[in-house]
């Protein structure tokens, strides 16, 4: 009889420890993947979001394969892969305990039916329902996807609803291809300046160049040319007597025509001040000299009487003018 209650309670015991040992069902899943989301079917899907839980599961609900034309489910796939790795490689707090699964349209037909689902992808967050990070409303947290999204977005969207503390941050790998490509084109864009640099280096470095390109930009710009851009102004109107309009009135409007006018007038004004400063002091003779300062004078004159009709055309209370115009 000792020995009968002997073998029975040693057989208690050694059940006891085999069943402290059998793995929960959070290790379980952990198992099945270290690093890539876990491959879910309907069956796993209920058994992994089944109450009590003691874990956080963010479930992607998803048509990857190509005959349901899901676009979007294709190309967000490698982004997840990199957050299911980014959680399970790094550090996370004590006693937080998350799982990263995927449940195909393939493999889950019944679970999307239950959940009504007409559209993919969405991303089904659970909550635990026991332990310190358990809520009481144990709905899951869903998030819709309206349009491509990157892995970063959705990492802080995850993190925000998870507790607080440090989480592991998101690592995405060296793309070794773009990185070599870039070399590859700094080192060709080196060889080709250094092959190019004695033609290439006296048109940079010429000073009549960048002249002439800052003249440019300074007279399109002062013209109103972005002001044309930005408000779609007409090339011209009718002036409402069968001709044409060409300066809108008030200073606050003006025609793509009128832009130009104004652009041609301001480089007349440029070249004329730019002869008078630069050019005719170098005319040896003096009678030439003199006749050149007349000229470009009279085309300062006149360009200046001309640009003051025009701002009494746009305003007719504008004060000042030069004859002839």
């Amino acid at each position: 009889m000792k020995l009968f209650t002997i073998i029975i309670a040693l057989f208690y015991i050694i059940s006891s420890a085999c069943a402290s040992q059998e793995p929960g069902k959070f290790e379980r899943y952990q198992s099945l993947s270290r690093t890539i989301p876990i491959e879910l079917d309907d069956s796993s899907f209920e058994d992994l979001t089944s109450k009590p839980r003691d874990y956080h599961v963010a479930v992607l609900l998803t048509a990857a394969e190509a005959r349901y034309g899901c676009i979007l489910c294709r190309e967000f796939q490698p982004e997840w892969e990199l957050i299911s790795r980014s959680w399970n490689k790094g550090p996370k707090p004590d006693g937080l305990k998350m799982l990263f699964t995927t449940l195909d349209f393939s493999n889950g037909k019944t679970t999307f039916q239950k959940l009504m689902l007409q559209t993919a992808p969405v991303l089904l967050v659970f909550p635990p329902t026991v332990g310190p990070f358990a809520k009481v409303d144990d709905a899951p947290i869903r998030f819709d996807f309206s349009g491509p999204i990157s892995a970063d977005q959705l990492y802080v969207w995850i993190n925000r609803h998870l507790p607080e503390g440090p989480k592991p941050p998101l690592i995405r790998p060296i793309n070794y291809m773009r990185l070599i490509s870039a070399v590859t084109i700094v080192m060709g864009v080196l060889t080709l300046f250094t092959v190019l640099s004695p033609y290439v280096s006296p048109v940079i470095q010429n000073r009549n160049l960048w002249a002439a390109f800052s003249l440019i930009s300074i007279l399109l710009f002062t013209s109103g040319h972005m002001f044309n851009h930005i408000r779609k102004v007409p090339y011209v109107v009718g002036d409402g007597k069968g001709g044409i309009s060409y300066f809108a009135g008030g200073f606050s409007n003006q025609f793509g025509m009128e832009t130009q006018i104004i652009a041609a007038i301001y480089a007349i004004l440029s070249f004329a001040t730019i002869a008078l400063a630069m050019k005719v002091p170098r005319i040896a003779d003096s009678k030439a000299q003199q006749v050149a300062v007349l000229i470009w004078g009279t085309v300062l004159f006149g360009m200046y009487s001309f640009l003051l009709s025009v701002f009494r055309a746009k305003n007719g209370g504008y004060p000042f003018f030069l004859p002839p115009f």
